[in-house]
């Protein structure tokens, strides 16, 4: 019993497409833009849960650590604009725009990177139950058997060839056809002639 030797090895981290990747990226740069940096953390989250790398749950600490201080010092001001001191406005938007720089600029970074790693996504398809369908069978990539010669059809050896007829010339046909023509109508002329004789007797 012949099998079809070793599966092929499936990889161990799958990766999505890349239509579904830009769409995550899109929405979680959006989210940090508009929150003016504080949920930042959800980027990095993500970045942390992909690549399972201790720098980057590390970093994901920092970022919420920051978060958490950037929030503070906003509670921290007065709520009239008036009466925020220069320096502490300038500090805030500082802070704001270095953390959403630093935030978007490593996750974008590092998570491009890590999917180019992986390589392009597999290239079996996916059934309507989210399952991957199998891979090809390894029968398929194996070449081709030499498929046989058709033998030429034997001739019995049990019947005679029969040698074609071979056609009259057509000149002597006609030479014998004038013959029995010519042989006719001298029979003819011998019976009408004799037909004539017997009347005038």
């Amino acid at each position: 019993m012949h099998g079809y030797g070793p599966m092929p090895q499936q990889p161990t981290t799958s990766r999505p497409s890349s239509g579904t990747l830009t769409t995550v990226r899109v929405i979680l740069v959006t989210v940090t833009v508009l929150s003016c940096g504080l949920l930042g953390w959800a980027a990095m989250l993500r970045l942390a849960i992909v690549t399972r790398k201790p720098r980057d749950w590390f970093l994901l600490v920092v970022v919420i650590a920051l978060n958490v201080g950037l929030f503070a010092f906003i509670m921290a001001t007065p709520d009239d604009p008036d009466q925020m001191s220069d320096a502490a406005a300038l500090f805030m938007m500082l802070w704001i725009l270095a953390l959403l720089a630093g935030v978007i600029t490593y996750y974008l970074y590092a998570e491009i990177r890590h999917y180019n790693a992986l390589g392009s996504p597999p290239p079996y398809t996916v059934h309507a139950g989210g399952q991957p369908a199998p891979p090809l069978p390894y029968q398929q990539h194996q070449p081709q058997q030499h498929q046989p010669h058709q033998q030429q059809p034997q001739p019995n050896p049990y019947t005679a060839p029969t040698p074609p007829p071979t056609p009259t010339p057509a000149p002597q046909r006609l030479d014998q056809v004038r013959a029995e023509l010519d042989e006719l109508s001298d029979y003819l002329r011998k019976e009408s002639k004799g037909n004539r004789e017997g009347e005038g007797r």
